[in-house]
């Protein structure tokens, strides 16, 4: 399908988007939003993709909202008008927390929305060229997309807070010492370094990984040890009445690798 604001491919079991602003550095807008959405609901209902890889087209991977749509909204507040109410882009972070494993290809730079989208994927990669920011208080606005509980989850509350409070750029070496992300790669790398990890979860299968990207979700926070060993435990069950599990049995037995998602 061709999209307006973003590019798509496919590599075996992994779709790739790109988002295509260049100019605007990948400003982030609500058809940007709603392409991703429509895309990587195609690719979660696919059984033949298993990951997909996020990035951007250009020298940045998003440099956050594009800004002229915020002088409308600030006249129209100045008015007594206002603006509705909303829970923003909560679905955004719900929907990738809940897709298939997704990867994020830290190009350039990831800035306001551009960093907190990335926050709710699986893995995180940046180029040596990457600069992140949770730059909203520079807008006098406040962080987003569940950034302050997921960003502080990531990173520790005391790096979060910093980061919220001063606005500041950290660089791609620094991010990956707080564990913002996982790897940082050359930058002609970093597109084969991201789909090579794509790769390798996509094909791992994909019914167990599901079930695993669930647990991860809800049982980090979970005080009672108990229900976190329940809810491992009845996926646990359910797995190994998978076709997956006796694949995996019988390629041990035969000395072979195994073959998933058949």
């Amino acid at each position: 399908m061709a999209y307006e604001e973003i590019l798509t491919e496919t590599r075996d079991r992994v779709g790739i988007i790109r988002l295509n602003r260049p100019r605007k550095l990948n400003a982030w807008t609500a058809t940007m939003s709603g392409e991703i959405i429509d895309a990587m609901t195609a690719w979660n209902a696919d059984d033949g993709i298993g990951a997909i890889v996020l990035t951007g087209e250009g020298r940045a991977f998003c440099a956050g909202a594009d800004v002229g749509n915020f002088a409308k909204r600030v006249e129209t507040n100045r008015q007594g008008e206002g603006e509705q109410l909303s829970r923003g882009g909560a679905n955004m972070t719900h929907f990738i927390r809940q897709s298939k494993p997704t990867i994020a290809a830290i190009n350039g730079y990831a800035v306001g929305v551009g960093l907190t989208m990335i926050l709710p994927c699986d893995v995180r990669i940046a180029s040596t060229s990457a600069n992140l920011s949770i730059r909203f208080i520079k807008m006098g606005l406040m962080p987003e997309l569940g950034s302050t509980h997921l960003l502080a989850q990531l990173i520790g509350l005391g790096n979060a807070t910093e980061m919220c409070l001063t606005g500041r750029m950290v660089p791609a070496d620094e991010a990956k010492r707080m564990g913002l992300v996982s790897a940082v790669t050359a930058p002609d790398d970093l597109l084969p370094t991201a789909i090579a990890k794509a790769e390798e979860i996509a094909n791992n299968p994909t019914r167990a990984v599901m079930m695993i990207k669930e647990l991860l979700r809800k049982n980090p926070m979970e005080d009672d040890l108990d229900a976190v060993m329940e809810r491992e435990g009845l996926r646990d069950q359910i797995a190994r009445r998978q076709p997956d599990h006796a694949e995996a049995v019988a390629a041990f037995l035969e000395k072979r690798e195994p073959k998933f998602n058949r």
